[in-house]
């Protein structure tokens, strides 16, 4: 099978099932779960999500679970096709004409903007589900968050540039007031951290504040408000403040948010190269090629195959080769790491794409989880093949 190939079977699947899908952490709206008293204890819900998620059975249609639209599911679905848009000659590549792609961007993009929170500064979205983090919050479904947000906006602003249809660009600035108004800034050293959400909890997570930076640089971008890229700026300097001398990032300032994984890691990468394009300032090269150099030479072995951890090789999820492709190609290196990448998408598509198109959850020692989650797996991975594909230039024809 060629890459082209396996987009196009990914594709068709997302387009069958309306884009509506399951998520991993979705288990809190079983209707049965809603029925038990239990689900007032943080202990229960906690056992309750992370069974529904670490379970390779489904058992979402006994318990109920319906199919939902996931707002970053959506938003990744959109990026995607914006990729096959721009992708030169792409009727020569895609079963799809350029109506056709219009008409789903359009589409997608309209159901997104619907899907909006509401009584906030402005535009902002969150997830579909509860979700419980451990016993340290609970965010109930439709709370925003920025790390939704950041990749709604994106996907807005990319759909603007196909479209150009204007309210797409200006609901997707207003996230700016979101950002700067709404949520919580902690200072440290010499910068700042945002928090997850309004909502008290998850305030110290690194990816997600730099998510919030990468926003600000967009709207910066469009807008050329000084505001925002000196708030993105005290971001970064706080998130690299606190770079490993290694070049590594912790997930968070907690102990519980000790670990160091490999797409949060891309996330970390991706975001300060973004701010340092878009608002020119490259006082933080040095801290990307740190990043870089221990994103690439701990997270991916030489066969191809993407940990999750830096220490340790399983589970695969499928979100570790699904960033790298995005990370590279945002940092415009697909042909320095040419090589690395093609392993990594091979082993991938060999390894956790079913025959239907889908791609699988995670990939332990023993077993593989094979169930199909439409934002976490399929629209993440739709995103980043697209997007290598359409810097590949067509190059990658090997037989998978």
């Amino acid at each position: 099978m060629k890459l082209i190939d396996s987009i196009k079977k990914l594709e068709i699947y997302c387009y069958q099932e309306g884009y509506l899908g399951w998520d991993p952490y979705d288990g809190m709206n079983s209707k049965i779960f809603q029925l038990i008293p239990l689900k007032r204890w943080d202990v229960f819900r906690l056992i309750w999500i992370q069974f529904f998620k670490i379970s390779p059975i489904n058992f979402r249609s006994i318990f109920l679970v319906p199919k939902q639209f996931n707002s970053k599911g959506l938003a990744l679905l959109i990026l995607g096709y914006c990729n096959i848009i721009k992708t030169d000659n792409f009727e020569e590549h895609y079963s799809l004409s350029k109506n056709d792609i219009l008409n789903r961007i359009k589409k997608l993009s309209s159901i997104l903007i619907k899907n909006r929170c509401s009584g906030y500064s402005g535009s902002c979205w969150g997830y579909n589900f509860d979700w419980q983090a451990r016993r340290l919050f609970l965010f109930p479904k439709n709370t925003p968050t920025v790390v939704a947000t950041a990749f709604c906006v994106e996907a807005l602003i990319e759909a603007y540039e196909v479209t150009k249809e204007k309210y797409l660009l200006e609901t997707a600035l207003t996230s700016s007031k979101f950002i700067i108004n709404d949520l919580r800034k902690i200072k440290i050293k010499k910068g700042l951290i945002l928090s997850y959400s309004p909502i008290s909890g998850n305030n110290t997570v690194f990816n997600a504040s730099l998510l919030g930076a990468k926003t600000l640089s967009l709207c910066y971008h469009y807008t050329k408000n000084n505001k925002y890229a000196k708030y993105a700026k005290k971001i970064v300097r706080a998130a690299c403040d606190f770079q490993e001398p290694d070049g590594s990032w912790k997930y968070g300032l907690l102990k519980v948010q000790s670990w160091k994984d490999s797409f949060h890691t891309g996330y970390n990468i991706e975001c300060i190269n973004t701010y340092s394009k878009l608002c020119d300032d490259h006082s933080f090269d040095k801290n990307i090629k740190k990043g870089l150099d221990f994103y690439l030479n701990n997270f991916f072995e030489n066969d191809g195959f993407p940990k999750y951890y830096h220490n340790k090789s399983f589970p695969v999820d499928i979100h570790c080769p699904a960033q790298l492709l995005v990370t590279l190609s945002k940092l415009n290196l697909i042909e320095e790491y040419k090589e690395l990448a093609e392993k990594v998408l091979i082993w991938t598509i060999k390894n956790m794409q079913s025959s239907k198109g889908f791609f699988y959850f995670q990939k332990h020692r023993y077993f593989t989880n094979k169930i199909s989650y439409m934002r976490w797996s399929n629209a993440y991975m739709l995103n980043a093949m697209t997007l290598f594909y359409k810097k590949q230039n067509f190059s990658v024809d090997a037989t998978y």
